[in-house]
């Protein structure tokens, strides 16, 4: 029986784990981007070429959109591409925290079908296939059921939290933060934490991989307006997150002060 994509996108995984820890208390060329001066190092650009070679070559035929590759417009001819951020979260790892982790996923007319968001420092694993539910590790789990902002507990930055972003009055909510997109999406997905939002554009391979974790877990995630996120878009960035069970996502999107 021909290899799932799931269970490819996991063997990547896997793979990615074992270049990024190399790097780990060693020489990692820290250098920033002229884009927006994000930094990257030499093992953002190791675990993107290892990706490559073992998807691609797997899946010849699916297009290939990243964050540390060069954009091939050949992508959006493609029924399914593989949306992958080789490092999420390149500052935590730079600091050595444990905080990163690789995000990788597939998308099939603008829908992602399997995605895998793997902290191989903190040993957790989150997976998914559409119509499979998500699964942390060996366990399937669900977002929660918290349907108000003054009892959850949210992932946001505190420029997220600034008035003029909300209607009065402001929501007292319990706000924390992780500094990957991806970790803080699979943190909804198993019921940890009631929500995420990021109120700043989004690129696709941050949250490609945590919008299916999310969606079958129970949970929804949207951009800033409410619109769906489609992906494997023309320029691949959303006007931001939301994401958390149904009922608690309509009251985010009810209280946030919509951009003019």
């Amino acid at each position: 029986m021909p290899e799932s994509d799931l269970a490819l996108l996991t063997r990547a995984a896997w793979s990615a784990a074992e270049t990024a820890t190399r790097y780990i208390g060693g020489t990692m060329n820290v250098r920033h981007k002229a884009a927006d001066g994000s930094p990257v190092t030499d093992a953002d650009m190791a675990v993107n070429a290892v990706l490559e070679e073992l998807l691609r070559s797997a899946r010849p035929d699916y297009g290939w959109l990243s964050e540390e590759s060069a954009d091939d417009p050949a992508r959006l001819g493609a029924e399914r591409v593989f949306i992958v951020d080789p490092i999420d979260g390149t500052r935590s790892f730079i600091e050595g925290s444990d905080s990163w982790a690789h995000s990788l996923a597939v998308a099939q007319d603008g829908e992602i079908t399997a995605a895998v968001v793997f902290l191989p420092m903190r040993e957790r694993f989150y997976s998914a296939a559409l119509g499979e539910g998500t699964r942390l590790n060996d366990a399937t789990v669900h977002a929660s059921g918290v349907a108000t902002l003054e009892t959850a507990q949210v992932l946001a930055t505190k420029p997220s939290m600034q008035p003029d972003h909300w209607r009065s009055p402001m929501p007292e909510l319990q706000r924390s933060h992780r500094p990957s997109i991806a970790y803080r999406l699979g943190l909804v997905a198993e019921g940890r934490f009631d929500a995420m939002l990021t109120l700043r554009p989004s690129w696709e391979w941050d949250i490609a991989a945590g919008a299916l974790l999310l969606s079958e877990a129970g949970a929804m995630i949207s951009d800033r307006s409410g619109q769906p996120i489609r992906f494997n878009a023309p320029h691949p960035k959303h006007d931001g997150v939301v994401a958390a069970n149904p009922a608690l996502h309509g009251e985010i999107l009810g209280r946030l002060r919509q951009a003019p």
